[in-house]
C-alpha cells in the first residue's frame, strides 16, 4: 500500500502525539524526526521506533524521501521552519499558530498558493465526530437561527506562581499567551461549526501572578527533590492568564467566551453552547463523546456518540461502536487521515474540514485585534 513519508520536527510534548497518531492513520510512514537536542533525539528514536533522526532540522529538509513535514516546535520557529520546508517543496502541517505576526502568516498562505503545496495547521477539536454533526445539524437548519454563542476555555496548569513554561516568555510565544494559546481552539471550533464570522471584538485581560518563579536550572536537575527558593529565578509577566472577550458575529449573534489558565480543577476543558430559534446545543471537551440537546417544548435530550445516532458525514470520522469511547488523539489521527488522504489523491486545494494556513492567518487576525481591544477598552472591528 502507498504511504506518505512524514519527518516531524521537534519533540516536546506534542511531537511524539503527531507520531503516533499518524502511525494510526495506516496511510503514512514515519520516516525520520529532527530535534536539537542530541540526548533527547537519541533517547526518543529507541522509544518511538524511528530509524532516522537529524539534530538539525535542515538536515531532515534535505532529505529527499520526506515529502511532509509536521512543525511541532516553540512558536517562534514556527514561520522560518515552515517557510524552508514549503521552499523545500515539502507539504506542511503546522503547530498552532502558524507564525507569531500576521505579516509572517501572510506570507506562508501565500508561498503554499504559490507553490502548490497542501498545507494546515494543527486544530485538532474540529475532528471530534460530535463537532462534525453540530456543523451538519446547524447546515440542515435543526437548531435554527443562531441567537448567541459563548463559552470557555479553562486549564490549571499555570495555578501557582511556580509553574513556569516557555509559553511565557513573548519572545518565544507571542505577545498574547491564553487567547492565543487556547482561545484561538475556541475561536477557530466557534467559527467552522457555526458558519458564522466573528466581526468585532470587546477583550478585557488580567494577569493574575504578575511575577513568576523560572527555575534557574532544568527542572529535571531537580528530579525527586524540593526546590529551594535559591532555585528560583523570579520573572516578570506579560502576559495573561485570564481573558474574557465579548463578541459580535455576522448574523447578529451576540457571543462571549472566557479563557483561564489559572482555574483549579480544570486540566483542559472546552466549553461552548450555541442558543439558536429551535434548540440549543452545548458541548465539553472533557466528556467529548455527550452532546447536550436544549429544548423548550419537551425534555432535554443527551447525544452519545453512536455512529448510528449522527449525520452520515460525521461518521466518516468515527472508528468504534457507540459505547466505545473516543478522545483527544483521536482527534489528531482524524485530522491527518483527512489531510493524507487528499494528498494520496494528489489534491492540494479545494474545500477541505481540516484547518488550513488561512485558518491559521485568520486565528493571528483575531489575535491582534483582541489584543487591540485589551490595551484600548474599546470595541475593535476585525
Amino acid at each position: 500500500m502507498k504511504k506518505v513519508k512524514v519527518g516531524v520536527i521537534g519533540l516536546g510534548f506534542i511531537g511524539p502525539a503527531h507520531i503516533e497518531a499518524l502511525r494510526r492513520t495506516g496511510i503514512v510512514e514515519v520516516a525520520a524526526f529532527a530535534d536539537n537536542n542530541p540526548e533527547v533525539a537519541k533517547k526518543s528514536a529507541d522509544m518511538l521506533g524511528v530509524d532516522t533522526y537529524y539534530t538539525d532540522y535542515k538536515d531532515l529538509l534535505k532529505d529527499k524521501s520526506i515529502q511532509s513535514v509536521h512543525v511541532c516546535t516553540p512558536n517562534f520557529l514556527h514561520y522560518p521552519m515552515v517557510k524552508e520546508a514549503l521552499n523545500a517543496g515539502k507539504h506542511v502541517l503546522c503547530e498552532k499558530p502558524l507564525a507569531t505576526s500576521v505579516k509572517e502568516a501572510k506570507e506562508l498562505v501565500e508561498l503554499a498558493e504559490k507553490k502548490g503545496i497542501a498545507n494546515a495547521v494543527n486544530f485538532n477539536l474540529r475532528f471530534y465526530p460530535l463537532m462534525r454533526h453540530v456543523r451538519l445539524m446547524v447546515k440542515n437548519g435543526e437548531i435554527g437561527g443562531i441567537y448567541a454563542i459563548h463559552g470557555s476555555y479553562l486549564q490549571d496548569w499555570l495555578y501557582y506562581d511556580t509553574d513556569y513554561n516557555w509559553r511565557l516568555e513573548p519572545s518565544m510565544s507571542g505577545e498574547s499567551r491564553a487567547v492565543a494559546d487556547v482561545g484561538s481552539h475556541w475561536m477557530d471550533l466557534i467559527e467552522h461549526i457555526s458558519g458564522v464570522k466573528i466581526v468585532e471584538v470587546f477583550a478585557d485581560f488580567a494577569t493574575i501572578h504578575k511575577k513568576r518563579k523560572k527555575p534557574s536550572k532544568p527542572i529535571e536537575t531537580y528530579s525527586g527533590k524540593l526546590l529551594k527558593p535559591e532555585d528560583y529565578e523570579e520573572m516578570p509577566i506579560n502576559t495573561e492568564d485570564y481573558a474574557t472577550v465579548l463578541f459580535r458575529f455576522s448574523n447578529g449573534a451576540r457571543g462571549a467566551l472566557t479563557v483561564s489558565q489559572v482555574s483549579a480543577g480544570r486540566k483542559n476543558r472546552l466549553y461552548f453552547e450555541l442558543d439558536g430559534s429551535k434548540k440549543a446545543v452545548a458541548f465539553d471537551s472533557e466528556i467529548p463523546n455527550q452532546l447536550w440537546i436544549g429544548n423548550r417544548d419537551k425534555p432535554n435530550e443527551s447525544l452519545l456518540k453512536d455512529p448510528s445516532l449522527v449525520h452520515a458525514e460525521a461518521r466518516a470520522i468515527i472508528s468504534y461502536p457507540g459505547g466505545h469511547n473516543e478522545g483527544f488523539p483521536d482527534t489528531f489521527k482524524q485530522l491527518y487521515k483527512e489531510f493524507y488522504g487528499r494528498i494520496l489523491e494528489g489534491k492540494t486545494g479545494g474545500d477541505v474540514n481540516y484547518a488550513t494556513f488561512k485558518s491559521g492567518l485568520r486565528e493571528l487576525e483575531l489575535c491582534d485585534r483582541i489584543i487591540e481591544s485589551s490595551r484600548s477598552s474599546a470595541w475593535i472591528k476585525i
